[in-house]
């Protein structure tokens, strides 16, 4: 249960570093929504590694390079699917809000990122 709580404060973290650096690129900058999610994807990512490695799962005796390899696999992989949803939500319901879209496309990408990072990042 500890793991699952940390777990959702690196997550809850992350959604705000993406939806925060999301709305910040919309805002100030020329950026649409798909290039600013694009930026804005991989700085929450970087952000819940250094969480989950530091608070939620055990040290794997892995070197940080092995670790952040897994981590970044699995990482990108949930990423493209948050991606491909959001996006697919923005073309099908063009008055979706970008934040609407970001909070269910990562709705859907957290079980499977779950799953990856105490399966096959953290596993010993």
């Amino acid at each position: 249960m500890k793991r699952l709580f940390w777990f959702g404060i690196a997550g809850g973290i992350g959604f705000v570093v993406d939806a925060g650096l999301l709305m910040l690129l919309l805002h100030f900058t020329t950026l649409g929504p798909f290039w600013a999610r694009a930026i804005s994807i991989p700085s929450a990512m970087v952000a819940t590694w250094i969480l989950n490695h530091t608070f939620t799962f055990e040290n794997t005796g892995r070197s940080l390079a092995v670790e952040g390899f897994r981590y970044g696999s699995v990482g990108i992989t949930s990423a493209l699917v948050n991606y491909a949803i959001y996006t697919s939500l923005l073309v099908s319901i063009p008055v979706l809000r970008p934040t609407a879209a970001l909070i269910l496309a990562s709705a859907a990408a957290t079980a499977f990122s779950f799953f990856g990072y105490s399966r096959f990042v953290f596993r010993r």
